[in-house]
């Protein structure tokens, strides 16, 4: 690993002097690629040398331990080599993380699909809350959110509503959110006080551009109609809903969010893109299943990978066995605990090698 550490800080220093050389600041593009490598290996170099700088602290505290007569300097020496020696295991831990490849969509915009699952009314109305939760979440990291379709329910929930999230990282964030949430609360229509339960799939795919994928326009049908609201009454006088076939699989992605056809058409092509992407990559890793099939299950409850208790103010991922009594401040998108744990844990596995 070592070994490793010493080439990576080789090499962010060729790239310092790179990027101090007239003739690459000339080129923009060779630039901006070296300063983009030099930004990725930042965080490993600098952890490193952390390392380099406690571990001749260790030698040092080590040599006093064998040289010093007094035992009072002798006990502060002690305390100092126990704890100095904690932080090189951590930063042995970190480098060992960081070395980890990294997953080439970590960095990309996400597309998200919510849907109510198992629990009528109830569940959208937690597909919206849910909406509201990530919503909040990309607002406190600054990240651009649009929605890109929807399906009202008549209770004023979702049905499905699949929308963006434009950031830096968002999908290094994201990406472990995918698979079946439970909710268990009374509901608003609850006349006798009883706790429901009901449940929402999340699929969380990286978005993706044109020179990503091939797709054949021959193999697109593209069909226009009336947008409808909630009991399917006509929002619209005009056909500006969309509804994409990629004929070859027989996906289907509809959009009627707005009164321009073009912009629904634009939208449902996004959405279509990342989720024929997915397919692929998946294929590639030689996958029985999409990871968006993987993740979003069959919507029943038993297949869980979270539940949501009000009356307990509890949030228990069951990936990882967390539990939070803070209920309603993730609600409001404080996420960063779990999505923290969420990443250390498939990090651990990672280099365990699962």
């Amino acid at each position: 690993m070592f070994d490793k550490l010493k080439s990576v800080e080789k090499r962010y220093n060729d790239l310092n002097q790179f990027l101090s050389d007239p003739k690459i600041i000339s080129q923009q593009s060779e630039f901006q690629k070296y300063a983009r490598e030099q930004s990725e290996l930042s965080p490993i170099v600098l952890r490193f040398q952390e390392w380099q700088k406690i571990t001749r602290q260790l030698e040092e505290i080590k040599k006093i331990l064998k040289e010093e007569q007094d035992q009072d300097l002798v006990e502060m020496a002690q305390e100092e080599l126990a704890d100095l020696e904690t932080q090189k295991e951590k930063a042995v831990a970190d480098l060992k993380v960081l070395l980890l490849p990294k997953d080439p969509r970590d960095d990309r915009n996400v597309i998200v699909e919510i849907r109510a699952g198992t629990g009528g009314e109830e569940a959208g109305l937690f597909s919206n809350d849910l909406f509201r939760m990530y919503s909040r979440y990309a607002e406190e990291k600054k990240w651009q959110v649009e929605i890109l379709s929807s399906s009202l329910s008549t209770k004023g929930g979702f049905k499905e509503v699949i929308f963006s999230i434009s950031g830096k990282g968002a999908y290094s964030k994201l990406k472990y959110e995918g698979g079946t949430h439970r909710v268990q609360r009374v509901p608003d229509t609850e006349s006798q006080g009883r706790i429901h339960t009901s449940a929402v799939t999340i699929a969380v795919l990286p978005e993706v551009e044109d020179v990503d994928i091939k797709i054949n326009p021959a193999d697109i049908k593209i069909d226009v109609y009336r947008s409808s609201g909630p009991g399917g009454q006509s929002v619209n006088t005009t056909d500006s809903a969309v509804r994409l076939t990629f004929i070859p699989t027989g996906m289907i992605v509809t959009c009627q969010d707005e009164k321009s056809q073009h912009k629904n058409r634009e939208k449902a092509m996004k959405v279509l893109r990342a989720r024929f992407y997915d397919v692929e990559e998946r294929k590639k890793q030689e996958s029985l299943a999409s990871e968006r099939k993987l993740q979003v299950g069959s919507g029943d409850r038993s297949g869980r990978i979270r539940t949501y208790n009000y009356p307990q103010e509890r949030v228990t991922d069951h990936r990882i066995g967390l539990t939070l009594h803070k209920l309603s401040l993730i609600m409001e998108g404080d996420l960063v605990e779990i999505i923290d744990a969420l990443t250390l844990h498939f990090q651990t596995l990672a280099l365990k090698g699962e």
